[in-house]
Formats: structure tokens, sequence, C-alpha cells
């Protein structure tokens, strides 16, 4: 096509989103040591020896006579930003380690070695000195067969906090689920080009891929069961991935900080489903919690959300069955998370707040019902 018309379709399609093709896992696999000084070495034989330094009740003792590196910033670039996600994993993991040891008090002070290092690295990162769902879960992966798929048989984590599967196969059914959620982006991608031909059977079809892809996540969350004991999560490793509370990081803040633990109201995937699908949640203190939590990921997902929540809505081009059938899948999915939270956490539960520090199990609820009452009547 040519002539103002056609120019006006390629402008308008040139400024698609680029959704990319891993989703919100990083676009190559998560760098496994710290190579590019040979001082950051210690930091990966702590991460390994982790899980066993945690048995010990002096570990925190431990943990303050650690000499750990600053992160050169001098070789901050985009060839080593694996390398820092995986250096702030390693911390992330430690200083949660040290603030919420089972066994212990929750402590409410973080040592200047730990502290220092793991806020200069996350202002890096743009983002708050805690461990979140980024660095517990899409950057905690490696692969069996680098050929093969990123998923549950072929990945295994990078740390942990404890000798347990039952804490990698929670990390890795997440990482599945982000896997497939790549293929769900590639699907808004097509559907936003097929909306701006007006191109009716393009739409479907890529609607039609997305509730594949949706279904195919929940089949995947459907699996916790298999290899994750409920009490062993509640007692064991689910502890360490709590909010801090009132914890003063020495050297960093007088201030004592609080923030929100790990969760996956951190993953961007649901709320980019949300926001394609244009599903307008009753404002709440949930709809604050949710907007609070875009704070603990990471820049470039935010601004990713952004890019999806302008576009503009496929309900107009959509047929009535295959539109419903993606909020179907996205209730069910929600509906699934809510069964799982109640079987291994609400049951088990003396503090009803989550790992973020919120009352979860009213506000899964209402997700649910508003998922449902967005759909086609």
């Amino acid at each position: 096509m040519t002539g103002p018309k056609g120019r006006a379709l390629a402008e308008r399609t040139s400024r698609a989103p680029v959704l990319p093709r891993r989703g919100f896992l990083p676009a190559e696999d998560p760098a496994r040591a710290l190579t590019i000084a040979p001082e950051l070495a210690v930091l990966d034989e702590i991460g390994r020896d982790l899980p066993s330094l945690l048995q010990d009740r002096g570990f925190r003792r431990h943990a303050e006579e650690l000499a750990i590196p600053d992160w050169p910033e001098r070789e901050t670039c985009e060839e080593t930003l694996a390398e820092l996600r995986l250096y702030y994993t390693r911390l992330g993991f430690l200083a949660s380690a040290y603030v919420n040891q089972v066994s212990e008090p929750r402590a409410h002070r973080l040592p200047r070695n730990i502290a220092l290092p793991l806020t200069r690295a996350t202002r890096l990162l743009g983002r708050p000195p805690i461990l979140s769902y980024d660095g517990y879960a899409l950057t905690n992966w490696k692969r069996f067969d680098p050929r093969g798929p990123v998923a549950l048989g072929n990945i295994d984590t990078l740390q942990n906090f404890v000798h347990l599967f039952d804490e990698r196969w929670f990390i890795l059914v997440h990482v599945e689920i982000e896997a497939i959620g790549g293929e769900v982006l590639e699907s808004m991608g097509r559907t936003w080009r097929a909306l701006e031909r007006s191109d009716e059977e393009g739409v479907n079809r890529a609607l039609s891929e997305i509730a594949d892809g949706v279904w195919r996540q929940v089949a995947v969350l459907r699996r916790i069961p298999e290899k994750m004991d409920p009490a062993l999560y509640y007692r064991t490793f689910r502890p360490y991935i709590r909010f801090f509370e009132d914890v003063v990081y020495e050297d960093v803040s007088d201030t004592p900080f609080s923030f929100r633990g790990e969760t996956g109201a951190q993953s961007s995937l649901v709320p980019a489903l949300v926001g394609f699908m244009k599903i307008r949640h009753q404002q709440s203190m949930l709809t604050d919690h949710l907007a609070d939590m875009r704070k603990f990921m990471p820049p470039e997902h935010r601004r990713l959300l952004e890019q999806i929540e302008s576009m503009p809505s496929p309900r107009r081009l959509a047929d009535k069955g295959v539109y419903n059938e993606v909020l179907e899948a996205m209730a069910v999915f929600r509906e699934v998370h809510h069964g799982w939270a109640h079987e291994y956490i609400h049951k088990r539960v003396e503090d009803p707040r989550g790992t973020g520090g919120t009352p979860y199990m009213q506000w899964l609820g209402q997700l649910i019902r508003e998922t449902r009452a967005h759909k086609i009547p």
C-alpha cells in the first residue's frame, strides 16, 4: 500500500511495542557465576553454602564477619548486566537469610557489610534493596540442556535457602510459567498489529493463542503439589521470603526500612494481561497494593507494562467466544492460585499477611470476580 494511508499505517505499526521473545525472563539465560572480577567469586561460594550455614544458630555472627566485595561500578554495562543481576541475587538471599533466619527472632538490623553492597547494586538496577521476585525466580535458573526448553525437567535453580527440592520446585514452576508468558506477550504484539490493520481474523487468531498460553500456565501452576509439601513450604523456606519490617541498614540510613517481601504479585505477567484486556479493578487497598508492587519490578518491566496498557483494546474486533476464553483462563489461573494460597498458607497461618505483607485471601476473590465480570455478555 502506498500513499498517505499506507504511510500512516506503516508509521502506526512501527510504534507497536516490541514485546520480548522471552517475556519477563532475561533475553539470555542467567549468569551462573561471577567471573568479571576474581574477588566476586566468594559470593558464589557463600551462595552455594547458604542452606548449610543457615542450619547453624551462629549464622548471623558468621555473616557479619564476611568480607563482601563491592560491585565494580566501572564494569557496569549491558555486557555485565547478567552478572550484576546474579550479584544482587546472591546478596538479596544473604540479606533475607540474615533478617529472617528460621528458629531465630527476626533481626531489625542489617550489618553494613551486607547492607552497603546490596544497596549500591540495587541502586544500579533501579530497585529497592531487598530480594524480590526477579532475583528469586526470574534470574535464578539454568538449563541442563541449553538447546532444550525453559521448562520443568530441563531447569534448576542457581540459589536456594534450604536443602529441599520443594523450594527448587516452587521457584521452577514460576520460571516455566514466565517462559510461557513470553509466547503470550508475542501474541499480544500480533494482536496490536492486527488491530491496526482492522484485521478481525488476525485479532481472533492472536487472542486464541493468548488463551491457549494462559491455559498452559494454569496446567503448570496446578503441578505445585507434585514436589512441594505444604508443611515444609510453610515451615522451612517461606519465612525467608517475608517482608522486612523496621530494619535499619547500617551505614545506609538511620531510619528503619520496611519493604515488601518476595511474592508472585511482583511478577509482571498478570498485570500485563490485565492491562492488555483493559480489566478495570475497583479502587481499593488491593489496587493500591498492586500499584506499590511495581516498585519491586525491574524498571524495564515497568516500562513494558506501560506500553501494553497503552495498546488499544482488542474488544472491539474480538469474537465473543475467544475474548471470553482469555478472561476465563485468567480467572481460573487466579482460582488455582487462590486454592494454593489457602492450602499452603492460610490453613497454617498465624499472621494473616502474605510474604508481601498484605491480607491476600479476600483480595484474590475480588480479582476473580472482577475478571469474569469483564466478559462480553
